[in-house]
């Protein structure tokens, strides 16, 4: 299980995460919600071990994660990946980091999953479409079979249709292959369809932390009912998935 507790981030001087706390376990989908600059990107690094805290532990299991315990899909598929080199090499390289060998099977089985034609992959970066970037960084974070995959935005570089496919990839390899997913978003609309539980940041605090179906009926915080009901009125939100 992931853990964060009372995190305080301090950066230039200024409080960028105040004593924030979530919890995450295996096989779930936690989605932050909030709007730029309230802290989402401080909690990833954080969590990845970029970011020393002022105060507060991130851990896994009781225990600091491990290199190789996390992954995560970038926001910009592309920059995500070196392109000099092959998608192929570049998706792998998490095996190489680790000194363990490729399982062809596992490859070829989420190539499928997420609707990748494995020959694809011998091509670079700026030679595939960006939905089939994302999906090639989805393959790269799941390779080395973490328990705990971080998504920074990872639809919003997407076209509507676009994003609503690949959520659905992404979330029946999770059921496959049961790892934890913290998301950061500010699309309630993902949020709502694909998370089991929610939590609002907001200036760098927690404002509200609920299950999913409760905080999208009867969002407890005003901040929360705003984004609940700017959502509604832009026809963002739909039912959430089986």
């Amino acid at each position: 299980m992931l853990t964060v507790e009372r995190l305080t981030v301090r950066r230039g001087g200024r409080e960028v995460l105040r004593d924030v706390s979530l919890s995450l376990a295996p096989g779930k989908t936690l989605a932050v919600l909030g709007e730029s600059g309230a802290g989402k990107s401080t909690l990833i690094a954080s969590v990845l071990g970029l970011i020393n805290p002022e105060h507060g532990m991130v851990s896994w299991d009781g225990r600091p994660i491990a290199r190789g315990a996390v992954a995560l899909v970038m926001q910009e598929p592309r920059a995500a990946f070196n392109s000099r080199l092959t998608l192929r090499r570049s998706v792998c390289e998490p095996l190489r980091a680790r000194g363990l060998p490729e399982d062809q099977d596992r490859f070829f089985r989420l190539c499928r999953g997420l609707e990748l034609e494995p020959d694809l992959l011998a091509r670079r970066p700026n030679q595939i479409s960006i939905g089939q970037a994302q999906r090639a960084g989805v393959l790269r974070a799941l390779i080395a079979a973490p328990p705990l995959i971080l998504f920074d935005e990872p639809l919003s570089a997407l076209d509507a249709a676009t994003q609503k496919h690949t959520a659905r990839l992404i979330s029946a390899i999770q059921r496959e292959e049961g790892f934890a997913a913290l998301i950061v978003t500010h699309d309630l609309g993902y949020a709502a369809a694909h998370a089991e539980n929610i939590a609002v940041l907001r200036e760098g605090r927690i404002e509200e932390a609920a299950d999913a179906d409760v905080f999208f009926r009867n969002p407890q915080s005003s901040y929360g009912q705003s984004l609940v009901n700017a959502a509604v009125a832009l026809g963002a939100l739909e039912h959430r998935a089986a």
